[in-house]
This record gives C-alpha cells, structure tokens and sequence, in this order.
C-alpha cells in the first residue's frame, strides 16, 4: 500500500468589506468579520485542499486554484474543497482522514466545531477533524489581524 501525507496552510486577513460574510470551515458565520481573498478566503477548506492536492502530488493550492484563474474568483471553500477531493481521486488515491488546526483569535470555534467536523467530512468522504486555538495575541493572528489554518492529510493508494 502506498501512503502519503501531505501538510498545508492558509492565511488571509480580515477585511473591512461589511458586505462579505465570514466562510470558516465550509459554514457561513454571520455577524463576523468577514476574511478578505480571491475566493471566499475559508482557510480551513484551503489549507485543506493544499494538504490534500500536496499528498497526492496534484499540485498545490495555488498551482489548481491560483488567483490567475478567474473561474474560482468568489468560489466558496466546500467547492474547491470538492474539486480537490475529485481530484485526488482521479490520480487514484484515496483519503484516509485531514486533520485541521485553525489558528486565531476569533471567531470561538468551539460552539460549531460538530457542525464545521460534519460538514467538511460530508465533503471530503472521509473523517475531518478540526482543532481551533489563539497565539495569546502574539502575531498578526493575536492582533486580530486575520486567521490561518493548518492542515495534514493522509491519502492511501
């Protein structure tokens, strides 16, 4: 059996657009402040897809999704996050599990963890579990400046 892992991260900073919703973990959270990007900026769905498309030797984020492709500008997370998926497919591998770890210190995670896990899963075919923690305000994510992920996924062939 072949096996792979593959690691990837997402940052984007939050933006003053009041007419963005904040997309974090394939969920809209309303009342937040919005992340500013290409796409819907949802950097767990794009760290993710990088881990993911990094494990199967697809490519990485920027090389499937880059912002050079107008077809993806505004796409959501769960849609990249399903294109990948198919991709890594179509290359025959299959998913075993990704692991995410969102870095920031707002939105609390913690009361849509069960539903963001859910979701993502649904999305992916395979167990997706998401960790949230801050930098106890040390760095951009401490000040408030915007939010990162990390992921690893594990792909088996």
């Amino acid at each position: 059996m072949d096996i792979r892992v593959g690691t990837g991260i997402d940052v984007h900073a939050f933006s003053t657009d009041q007419s963005r919703v904040l997309h974090l973990a394939c969920l809209e959270w309303p009342g937040e402040q919005s992340l500013e990007g290409h796409s819907d900026a949802d950097v767990a769905a794009h760290a993710a897809c990088d881990a993911l498309l990094i494990a199967s030797g697809v490519g990485d984020l920027g090389t499937v999704f880059g912002t050079d492709q107008p077809e993806w500008a505004g796409a959501s997370g769960a849609a990249l996050l399903q294109e990948s998926v198919r991709l890594v497919r179509e290359e025959g591998w299959q998913i075993a599990n990704v692991s995410i770890q969102i870095v920031g210190q707002r939105p609390r995670f913690l009361p849509r963890k069960n539903d963001a896990e859910a979701t993502m899963s649904a999305v992916v075919g395979a167990p997706v579990s998401i960790s949230a923690t801050t930098t106890d305000h040390l760095g951009f994510t401490g000040r408030s400046e915007g939010i990162a992920a990390i992921a690893t996924a594990l792909v088996t062939r």
